[in-house]
C-alpha cells in the first residue's frame, strides 16, 4: 500500500522526536554486541565450531609477503606436502628403472667397438630369489648386444634379455635381485575409466632426467594403432593402447603408467609426434600384456597358434594380378592371398594351397593380414579347430584345420 503525502510528513516528525533516545539505546547496544564477540569467538575456536582457529598473533614473528618479519630478517618456511599424487610416485617411483641399449658398431679402421644405441626405461615387476625381472619394450631392447639397468639410485646392473615380443611391443629382462628394494603392483586396466587421473614415471631423453613424473588422465581406451612390423610401409598389426594426455616423451618408452593407487595399469610405448598434436601418449594396459610377459619369461617368446602359411593382403596385390594370378570374382576385392604354404603346417595338412584367397575365419569376415592375424592370436590358441573360408581358382571352398603352437605367422 502507498503512502500519501501528509502521513509522510507526520512519519518523519515522529522520528525526529525519538532520535535522541534511539541512537543512546543504539550505541549501547553496539558496545555489548561487540564484547559479546570478543569474549565468545575464542571459546567456539577452542571447540571447533568455526571453521578456521584464531590464535595471537606474536608481533616478533610475523611475516610480510616477503617473507621477512618485521625487524627484517629472513624466515625459512618449509611446507610437507602429501597427497594421493605423492603417495603414488613414493609407491611405483622406484620400480622404475633406466635401461641402456649397447650396440657392437665397427669403425672406420674395421675394428669392433661397444657404443650406447639408445636409453629406455623399464619396471621391475618381480623379485624372486637372487632375480629379478624387468618389463620393458621390445625397441628399446631391439639389437642390442649387451644390457644395463640403472636402478633409481643411480646402481647399474647388467641385465639379461629373456624374451622379446615385436606384435605387442614388450621384452623381458632377468637382473640381479641384490640391489633391488621396490617391487611394482600390476593394477587392474579393464576398470579405467575416461578421465581418471594417470602418472607416466620414466626417463625422458636418457638417463639425464631418470625418474621423471608427469601427470594426465585417461584420454582414450582400447586404440587401435597401425604397427608396421617388418618396415615395408604396410602395418602389419593393430596395437590395442591406451590413450593418455601425461607426457610421454623419447625415453619414457618401457616405464610405468600408473594410477593414483601406485599400481601399474600401462607400459608406456609411444607418443604421436606431428608438430600439429599435442598430448597423445600410448600405452600398452597391463592386462594385455601379463600374458605376454608370463610367456616371455617362462619361455622366451610367446606362445602363438600356428598355420604354417605366408601371406599377403589382396588390397596390396595390383588389381590385374588379383584378375589372373588369383581369379577372384568382380566382386570380391578382400581378403588374403596365401604366398606360401609350409609342408606339413595345419594349413597344409588342411588342403590349403598358394594363391588361395582367405576371407573368412570361424564366421568372420576377413579383410586383410591385419584381420587374419587379430583373430588367429588373439581368439585362438595352439590346438584349437578353425574353419576357414576361401576362394581357389574363382570359387568359394571350405576347410578346417587344427591349429599347432610354432614360430609366427
Amino acid at each position: 500500500m502507498g503512502y500519501y503525502d501528509e502521513d509522510n510528513q507526520r512519519r518523519y516528525q515522529e522520528q525526529k522526536g525519538r532520535k535522541g533516545g534511539s541512537f543512546l539505546s543504539g550505541l549501547l547496544g553496539a558496545v555489548v554486541g561487540a564484547l559479546l564477540i570478543i569474549f565468545t569467538i575464542p571459546v567456539l575456536s577452542n571447540t571447533g565450531l568455526l571453521p578456521y582457529s584464531v590464535e595471537p598473533r606474536n608481533n616478533a614473528d610475523t611475516t610480510n609477503q616477503t617473507g621477512q618479519n618485521q625487524s627484517g630478517a629472513a624466515k625459512n618456511v618449509s611446507v610437507d606436502v602429501t597427497s594421493e599424487v605423492t603417495k603414488a610416485v613414493d609407491k611405483a617411483g622406484e620400480a622404475v628403472v633406466g635401461i641402456t641399449n649397447i650396440q657392437n658398431t665397427s669403425n672406420w679402421f674395421g675394428s669392433s667397438q661397444q657404443q650406447e644405441a639408445g636409453t629406455g626405461s623399464g619396471v621391475i615387476y618381480k623379485k624372486q630369489g637372487d632375480k629379478a625381472y624387468v618389463v620393458s619394450n621390445h625397441h628399446v631392447v631391439e639389437g642390442a648386444s649387451e644390457l644395463e639397468v640403472s636402478l633409481n639410485d643411480g646402481t647399474k646392473i647388467p641385465a639379461k634379455m629373456i624374451g622379446s615380443d615385436p606384435w605387442t611391443d614388450l621384452a623381458v629382462l632377468e637382473i640381479s635381485s641384490d640391489k633391488v628394494k621396490t617391487v611394482a603392483e600390476f593394477g587392474n586396466s579393464d576398470k579405467l575409466k575416461i578421465g581418471e587421473p594417470v602418472i607416466a614415471i620414466g626417463n625422458p631423453l636418457g638417463l639425464t632426467f631418470s625418474g621423471s613424473v608427469t601427470q594426465g588422465i585417461i584420454s582414450g581406451l582400447e586404440r587401435a594403432i597401425p604397427v608396421d612390423i617388418n618396415q615395408d610401409g604396410t602395418p602389419d598389426w593393430q596395437a590395442q593402447v591406451i590413450q593418455t594426455d601425461a607426457a610421454i616423451n623419447p625415453g619414457n618408452s618401457g616405464g610405468a603408467l600408473v594410477n593414483i593407487d601406485g599400481q601399474v595399469v600401462g607400459i608406456n610405448s609411444m607418443k604421436i609426434a606431428q608438430t600439429s598434436i599435442e598430448g597423445i601418449g600410448l600405452s600398452i594396459p597391463i592386462n594385455s600384456a601379463m600374458p605376454v610377459i608370463s610367456d616371455l619369461e617362462k619361455f622366451g617368446e610367446v606362445k602363438r597358434p600356428y598355420m604354417g602359411i605366408s601371406l599377403s593382403s589382396v588390397n596390396e596385390i595390383p588389381e590385374h594380378f588379383q584378375e589372373s594370378m588369383l581369379q577372384l570374382p568382380e566382386d570380391i576385392n578382400y581378403g588374403v592371398a596365401i604366398q606360401e604354404v609350409q609342408p606339413n603346417s595345419p594349413a597344409a595338412k588342411a588342403g590349403l594351397k598358394a594363391l588361395d584367397v582367405i576371407v573368412e575365419m570361424d564366421g568372420k569376415k576377413i579383410n586383410d593380414a591385419v584381420d587374419l592375424r587379430k583373430h588367429l592370436y588373439n581368439e585362438k590358441d595352439a590346438g584349437d579347430e578353425m574353419k576357414v573360408k576361401f576362394y581357389r581358382k574363382g570359387k568359394l571352398q571350405e576347410a578346417t584345420m587344427v591349429l599347432s603352437q610354432e614360430e609366427l605367422t
